[in-house]
């Protein structure tokens, strides 16, 4: 088996999974690595919770493929879904950091622990972090609950995590508007009874 000549990992498929969206956009998603929906189709976040995570997008005013430019810490898939090592992370690295300069967006959201260590150099900090703005090499993040998270918590309650990581995406989009990337500007208590 062939092994990506980047992070090591096997290459299952003729391609890397780099990104889908705009390299144009104002916000970045940045997810942990590609899983088997993704490995396929050769786009990050296709599978169930890229799903969920194009639903959140929309319900705050933002369309997935012209507003955002989302991308994975790692851009091959680790055997069996697990979790890439830091050695993975480290070697994969450049790579985002170069995506994240070519695209030079105004806000980066990290989609779950992973993106927030790889980014921020903090382990197992997304409960604590998600939610709270972060300044990072003059760029303003926000970390999230990984949509992976969401699909195995999925109550809609209020305080649950899709409300929550709604109420953290509604702030990205209010932030956004003040260079005026989304088109609506959502109330949080409306939001929150759209479903994902």
């Amino acid at each position: 088996m062939e092994l990506c000549q980047v992070c090591g990992l096997p290459v299952t498929q003729p391609q890397v999974v780099v990104s889908r969206g705009n390299p144009q956009a104002k916000l970045m998603v940045i997810g942990e690595a590609p899983g088997a929906s993704e490995d396929e189709m050769g786009k990050p976040f296709v599978g169930r919770s890229g799903q969920i995570l194009d639903r959140l997008l929309e319900s705050v005013g933002l369309d997935p493929h012209a507003d955002v430019y989302i991308t994975n810490v790692v851009k091959c898939r680790p055997p069996k879904n697990r979790r890439p090592t830091g050695n993975e992370i480290a070697l994969s690295r450049p790579w985002l950091q170069q995506q994240i300069e070519l695209v030079d967006p105004d806000v980066i959201a990290l989609a779950g622990s992973t993106a927030v260590e790889a980014i921020l150099g903090i382990k197992g900090g997304i409960t604590t972090l998600r939610g709270k703005w972060q300044d990072w090499q003059g760029r303003l993040l926000m970390p999230l609950l990984h949509p992976a998270y969401l699909l195995r918590n999925p109550s809609k309650a209020e305080g649950a995590p899709v409300a929550l990581t709604r109420g953290d995406l509604i702030e990205v989009c209010n932030r956004l508007n003040t260079i005026k990337q989304c088109s609506v500007v959502p109330v949080l208590d409306s939001a929150r009874s759209h479903k994902p």
